[in-house]
């Protein structure tokens, strides 16, 4: 089993927090190998992977659109760029990601049939905190207030489901409330689209999601719920 561990500067924009991302390459590696990774590649600056001389990026069109996407142009033409090198590099049977950056995964396993990569991409379900805060790098750098406060995303998003399992089908319903039930959150957005094509919704006719971006003392926050 193979990890790799780089804070990737081409999927931040220019006013975003590349240089406050959480790193601990140290501590990331003892919970590899406490999770039986055999090897991990850790290049030791961008130039590794995007020398000078670089003209080549990778975009999927469409599924970046919305969400995230909208919010931070280019961000995911880094991520497929890198993702292309290092599943080049590596050349895996299985790669896994995270539930919790949805629309990353959407279009990973886009590029990925497209360009006729080897091996297969696998969702990893969202691993939470015991206060139900989505395990994430940035969680790090919410401050004990503003960690408390974040926890009105896991609580907003289970009062989500809870509508739906009582038969509410609109968006309208659905994300009722949102901005008071989310405060003092600032929201980036909170959207209810397709699950496949990842496209806004008003009603749940086929699977879809719930999913949301918010600010808590200046840490931008993601998180979903699969209906």
């Amino acid at each position: 089993m193979i990890t790799s561990i780089f804070v990737n500067p081409t999927q931040f924009g220019p006013n975003e927090d590349f240089d406050r991302y959480p790193r601990d390459e140290a501590g990331d590696l003892a919970k590899a190998a406490a999770a039986g990774v055999d090897l991990a590649f850790c290049p030791s600056a961008p130039s590794e992977l995007f020398p000078a001389h670089s003209r080549t990026w990778i975009e999927v069109e469409g599924l970046g659109d919305a969400l995230c996407g909208r919010s931070r142009p280019g961000h995911f033409r880094g991520v497929c760029t890198v993702v292309a090198k290092l599943w080049g590099l590596l050349r895996p049977s299985i790669g896994l990601f995270g539930e919790k950056d949805y629309q990353q995964l959407a279009i990973l396993r886009r590029m990925h049939a497209d360009l006729n990569l080897c091996g297969e991409i696998i969702g990893m379900p969202i691993v939470r905190e015991p206060d139900g805060l989505a395990m994430s790098s940035r969680n790090s750098n919410l401050d004990p207030s503003s960690r408390e406060a974040a926890r009105a995303i896991p609580r907003f998003l289970a009062e989500v489901r809870a509508r739906y399992a009582a038969g509410e089908r609109a968006a309208a319903g659905l994300l009722a409330d949102a901005p008071a039930r989310l405060a003092p959150g600032r929201i980036d957005y909170v959207s209810l689209v397709d699950a496949a094509d990842l496209r806004p919704i008003d009603v749940i006719e086929r699977p879809a999601l719930c999913a949301l971006a918010v600010y808590f003392g200046g840490v931008r926050l993601i998180d979903n719920a699969l209906l």
